[in-house]
């Protein structure tokens, strides 16, 4: 059987990318085709790894990993949406059938199926990573004490997992402000010594991944709680560092360093201010549900 975590957790997404055929009537991987020969876990997905939106750094990376793993000749990438991706996740747990995804860490999902990472022994997934902080050059001097506040903002995955779970329920805008209400020592901490402004404008950008979502708002916020006028505003990740780089925003706190996001990074990096880490220990790669009997990418099977 199944175990969902959390029976209250309802994905709500449309299904973009429903994969079909995997596995037999009762759901089980070990299928067998009309010969009654076994059919390997990549014949039952049609050789398919369920993406996620075509410009976000991680799609980068899982074009680079089909690339660089032999033994993954012939298997293709679905690019689709984080909607379309969590669509077709929840619709394979259901019917306990076969999937693999691009996922990453935090995310409420973890919270909600059990899943695994398939170890990545090349690396080619970007493995352990931070999120940092990212200003405008000219910002500390503009808007000094929201500078020190994005500089001291920094907290832990679960904090972050906390929102995001909270946002399956409520807006992201009121979980931001449910976790602020219950941790207020630790914005206390990223807020101490600030004076209050009134009305002055800041334009943060993000990503639309839901971590983002859950940072961008807490920082938000805390911000406006300050008497700052606050925009967050989601585009693709070259868009958001193209934006810092040429002021045109004045801060991020979603790239993921040093692997999802480093082309970008390494091509604006002379004409941002990085703020180092908000948090740590974040992880990108290929997902699959925990009933799925494999470990490693390498147990994958090229396709003939």
């Amino acid at each position: 059987m199944i175990k969902f975590k959390s029976a209250g957790v309802t994905v709500g997404l449309a299904v973009s990318l429903l994969l079909t055929g995997c596995g037999d009537e009762e759901g089980n991987l070990n299928s067998e085709n009309a010969t009654g020969d076994s059919v390997s876990i990549g014949e039952q997905i049609d050789y398919r790894i369920t993406g996620i939106e075509p410009g976000a750094g991680l799609t980068e990376l899982s074009r680079n990993t089909l690339e660089e793993y032999e033994n993954l000749n012939g298997w293709e990438l679905v690019e689709s949406s984080t909607a379309g991706m969590l669509g077709s996740l929840e619709q394979a747990i259901k019917n306990e059938e076969p999937i693999i995804i691009t996922g990453w860490t935090p995310h409420w999902k973890f919270s909600a199926y059990d899943l695994k990472f398939l170890e990545d022994p090349k690396g080619t997934l970007g493995g352990k990573e931070n999120i940092n902080t990212l200003v405008r050059k000219g910002f500390e001097t503009d808007y000094p004490n929201a500078y020190t506040v994005l500089d001291r903002f920094y907290w832990e995955p679960e904090d972050m997992e906390a929102v995001m779970y909270d946002a399956q329920n409520v807006s992201f805008e009121e979980a931001a402000m449910n976790w602020i209400e219950e941790n207020k020592d630790r914005v206390n901490e990223w807020t101490e010594g600030i004076n209050k402004v009134d009305g002055k404008e800041i334009e943060i950008v993000s990503t639309p991944w839901d971590t983002e979502r859950a940072s961008s708002s807490v920082v938000e916020a805390v911000l406006e709680q300050l008497g700052y006028d606050v925009t967050v505003t989601p585009v693709d990740p070259a868009i958001m560092f193209q934006a810092i780089a040429t002021g045109e925003a004045d801060a991020t706190v979603a790239p993921w360093l040093p692997s999802t996001h480093q082309s970008f990074y390494e091509k604006h990096k002379e004409d941002v201010v990085d703020l180092g880490e908000n948090l740590k220990g974040t992880q990108t790669g290929f997902v699959v549900p925990t009933y799925m009997d494999i470990d490693s990418i390498e147990d994958l099977q090229p396709k003939e």
